[in-house]
């Protein structure tokens, strides 16, 4: 880049890709080009696409695929995956027609309670705080009332607000610590608007109180809600006798179970293996949260931190086996939506949406914790039997014949090769060097 861009965001949406083009390219027709093919043909379709954020030029394209047969509860559910990444809908898929045949799995939602906080300074008595607190704490129901009234009458709204002394942390560090119920929205916007009039009734109470002296200060640093949701809680799981186990890669049960069990117990103890085995779990959820329009950035950052919250990083399933039964499961915080943001706005979402049966949040978070749970099944059934490249790879192997723009007879050569060879990227390659030679 040579020069700085003044006034970006107010250049047309052609003017910004022509800059970009000739900015940073030798061929900026072919990367015009690159750029248009994107694009949706429907120009309304597009208009809302490029809506949805800002300074937009096209669309980067995810693979939508749909994962079938989970029966979850009892019913059966086909689940929408929104993800780049080969193997993992195909694994998932495995592991759901693995366990109907067992019983299906089961999901409970343990609680829906999400968190929002104002943060904020004081310099003065903290017994004084308290007390000012309890004296204006019904104010701060009353003053939002004018918010949380739809959300009320949906059987949502504020579960409680708490003063939370945070000086041992940060010298004047205090916070208003509010619970929210949100049904089925996810419920940002709701409690950050909340939170903003609470911050609003604090400092005007504050300057009004006879309580304090001129010396007593106090001022709102930020109003935000957290990601981070210990209390918005669900749990999936499967079992089944050690004997049911059995199928074609599972020859002897006890063995593989006992197996299982010690893969689950090394990512408990050890933070290496862990982020890599919940990695796997949230190829699941994030592909699900994903293709449901809900915020995956936000599940991830309260998942990993609920994997943290006994001071070291943590296995988020766990597996046992009790009196001749296998027992895998695994209790996670996903704060989920079903209305509201994208879920109203984008055609794909609200289709997905409707193949899981229009569902509740508190369905959604269940559905979602279930493809967690069987995408983590997969991984480790692959990694304690025939081991996790093996499946992997042959799927990958679509994405290096792409790469080479193999012709179809090309196509052909190589996958019927390689249904009997190991697939490598350096085995693939010299194969195909061999066939255009």
């Amino acid at each position: 880049m040579n020069n700085a861009v003044a006034g970006f965001s107010k250049l047309s949406k052609k003017e910004k890709i022509d800059w970009i083009a000739n900015e940073y390219f030798s061929t900026p027709g072919e990367a015009l080009n690159i750029i248009r093919n994107y694009w949706n043909s429907d120009e309304k379709l597009q208009q809302l696409h490029d809506e949805f954020i800002e300074n937009t030029i096209t669309n980067l394209y995810i693979p939508l695929g749909v994962a079938p047969n989970f029966l979850i509860n009892g019913k059966y559910k086909t689940i929408p995956m929104a993800i780049e990444e080969s193997s993992v809908v195909a694994a998932a898929s495995k592991a759901a027609k693995f366990w109907a045949a067992r019983g299906g799995f089961k999901a409970t939602i343990i609680d829906t309670e999400k968190i929002g906080q104002v943060h904020f300074s004081f310099n003065g008595d903290a017994e004084k705080l308290q007390s000012f607190f309890q004296q204006i704490k019904p104010k701060f129901f009353s003053d939002t009332q004018s918010i949380t009234k739809n959300m009320q009458e949906r059987g949502g709204g504020i579960l409680d607000i708490q003063l939370k002394d945070k000086c041992n942390l940060l010298e004047n560090y205090y916070q208003l610590h509010a619970t929210f119920e949100t049904k089925d929205s996810m419920g940002a916007n709701f409690i950050n608007s909340c939170l903003e009039q609470f911050a609003a009734t604090l400092k005007e109470e504050f300057l009004d109180s006879a309580l304090f002296s001129e010396k007593d200060t106090l001022t709102v640093i930020m109003s935000i809600l957290s990601n981070y949701v210990p209390n918005c809680v669900v749990r999936a799981e499967v079992s089944c006798p050690i004997e049911e186990l059995a199928e074609k890669h599972i020859t002897n049960p006890q063995e593989f179970a006992e197996r299982f069990v010690q893969a689950v117990q090394i990512a408990e103890v050890e933070p290496f293996r862990a982020v890599t085995h919940n990695k796997g779990i949230m190829n699941g959820i994030d592909a699900v949260v994903l293709a449901t329009g809900n915020d995956f950035r936000a599940v991830e950052a309260g998942v990993h931190a609920y994997a943290s919250k006994n001071g070291q990083y943590t296995s988020l399933s766990h597996a046992k086996i009790e009196n001749g039964i296998f027992t895998f499961w695994l209790e996670i915080p996903l704060a989920l939506g079903t209305v509201g943001g994208l879920t109203s706005l984008h055609p794909l979402v609200k289709l997905c949406l409707d193949m899981l049966e229009k569902p509740s949040a508190r369905e959604l978070m269940e559905i979602t914790a279930v493809a967690g749970l069987a995408q983590n099944f997969a991984a480790l059934r692959s990694l304690t039997t025939t081991g996790i490249q093996e499946g992997h790879m042959k799927m990958h192997l679509n994405n290096i014949i792409n790469q080479f723009e193999a012709t179809d007879e090309e196509r052909h050569l190589i996958k019927t090769h390689f249904k009997k060879t190991a697939v490598s990227h350096s085995a693939v390659v010299e194969f195909i060097e061999s066939l255009r030679k």
